[in-house]
């Protein structure tokens, strides 16, 4: 080759490289898009499979709440809870997570699903159903995989739980008595065929909760790397009575220990269970003949059980939180709606007063409110920390002169919360003001029964 053809040839070779690396790249670009393109479409397949698969609704249990909460991570974990309405009238609870994400992972959540389903129905312990589902799912699962699952039954009526875990988180009890772990030991489901699984049995009385719940949330990372972990998630379950209440504090709390910009690593699942019903008793020993001759202490066992007690910050709006928890709280007893209505209300204008009157609305001063129910009436307490005054007896609004403008258009309050009410009682100390909000149930007048 000549001069001129080498540096013709060379002048080629200078412009085509770029040429060529870029086609490369564009390429390899088209690799990567396809390749994100067919993740993205196993995960949307894979969120179809557990959006399909999870309870539509909740069940219907009269004296019971229940209340769950799914949060996939963006991967798509194997997390999955059911119930299962069993032939004797009794209730089939399922926690589960499958180990790996995507496709995979909810494949076989959906395999584990419906096995737990088939063997429900033919065994009616939750040992002898773990039993069967681990044998059933052994045979087939992908290697390295496998499944945690805790299958409990509950009876509604006597409130007895029985229960069994195939190496699941442990769930947490809130009684009278502090929070524990409800224990039973067993392999998870798919490592080994014919294991054995133990089952224990609770009875949850009126007020108790249970905690269901997967690891997404006990291992998490904060932006130090520090685990969620199990002690703190002890501490807050002991600190909230069940119910979507403590789910949303749950959430709030994970969220604040994650901070912003936090990647979701795994699903969060939780189910909660709790018992509302109040056992109404025909013994005479459970009705006192004239609650008039004995003032009980506040909290005391003749004023009724306490169903649950907590605080919220002295902020205009935060009454509607307190009358959804009460109405939570109040489920499994007997109201007529109208009651139900006007006790509602009567909260609402209470809780109001407190945080404006007694708290001034002053964020970092809670009102305290307490829920109790006895086989004569439901209490609803509402404390603010305004003492060192007593608060004025309700006068009846004179309407004319306020609809003159001869008396402020305020003033309502009292009046309204004592005609809402059975029963309106109030003290006050040198720290606290208590507005006692009763309504009797249905059968009893003033305390006592009617015939």
């Amino acid at each position: 080759y000549s001069a001129d053809d080498r540096g013709l040839l060379n002048n080629l070779a200078t412009q085509a490289a770029p040429a060529l690396r870029v086609a490369q790249l564009v390429r390899q670009q088209q690799l990567e898009a396809q390749a994100r393109e067919r993740i993205e479409n196993e995960l949307r397949v894979a969120r179809l499979i557990q959006q399909t698969l999870l309870p539509k609704e909740l069940p219907n249990l009269p004296g019971w709440q229940l209340a769950a909460f799914y949060q996939p991570a963006r991967a798509v974990g194997g997390d999955f809870y059911d119930f299962i309405q069993l032939p004797d009238g009794r209730l089939g609870l399922v926690v589960g997570d499958v180990t790996d994400k995507g496709v995979p992972a909810a494949l076989v959540m959906a395999t584990t699903r419906s096995v737990l389903r088939s063997a429900a129905e033919q065994f009616s312990s939750p040992g002898e159903v773990l039993e069967r589902a681990n044998n059933l799912i052994s045979a087939d699962i992908p290697p390295n995989m496998f499944v945690t699952c805790l299958y409990a039954i509950l009876d509604q009526h006597t409130g007895k739980l029985v229960f069994a875990n195939a190496g699941h988180d442990l769930p947490y009890r809130r009684c009278d008595g502090g929070v524990d772990e409800l224990r039973a030991t067993g392999m998870p489901l798919g490592l080994l065929p014919e294991m054995r699984y133990e089952q224990k049995e609770v009875t949850l009385e009126p007020g108790d909760s249970v905690l269901f719940y997967s690891d997404g949330l006990v291992e998490a990372h904060s932006p130090t790397h520090e685990m969620f972990g199990f002690p703190r998630l002890r501490d807050l379950v002991a600190d909230h009575p069940g119910g979507t209440a403590l789910i949303d504090f749950l959430l709030s709390e994970l969220a604040a220990f994650t901070g912003e910009g936090w990647e979701q690593e795994d699903d969060v699942t939780f189910l909660t269970l709790q018992r509302t019903e109040i056992p109404m008793s025909n013994s005479p020993q459970s009705i006192e003949s004239n609650p008039a001759e004995k003032t009980p202490a506040p909290d005391s066992e003749a004023d009724g059980r306490l169903l649950a007690q907590f605080d919220v910050p002295s902020q205009p709006g935060n009454e509607r939180q307190v009358i959804s928890r009460v109405v939570e709280t109040l489920q499994g007893v007997h109201l007529e709606d109208i009651r139900l209505e006007r006790l509602k209300t009567a909260v609402g204008e209470a809780t109001m007063n407190a945080m404006e009157h007694g708290n001034h609305y002053e964020a970092s001063i809670p009102v305290q409110v307490s829920v109790l129910a006895s086989p004569t009436a439901v209490r609803v307490r509402i404390t603010d920390k305004g003492g060192g005054q007593n608060i004025p007896e309700p006068q009846t609004p004179d309407l004319e002169a306020k609809l003159a403008g001869l008396q402020t258009s305020r003033g309502w309050g009292l009046f309204l919360i004592k005609n809402m009410v059975d029963e309106m009682n109030v003290t006050s100390d040198a720290d606290h003001h208590t507005v006692e909000l009763v309504l009797y149930l249905e059968g009893v007048k003033d305390g006592s029964e009617t015939t």
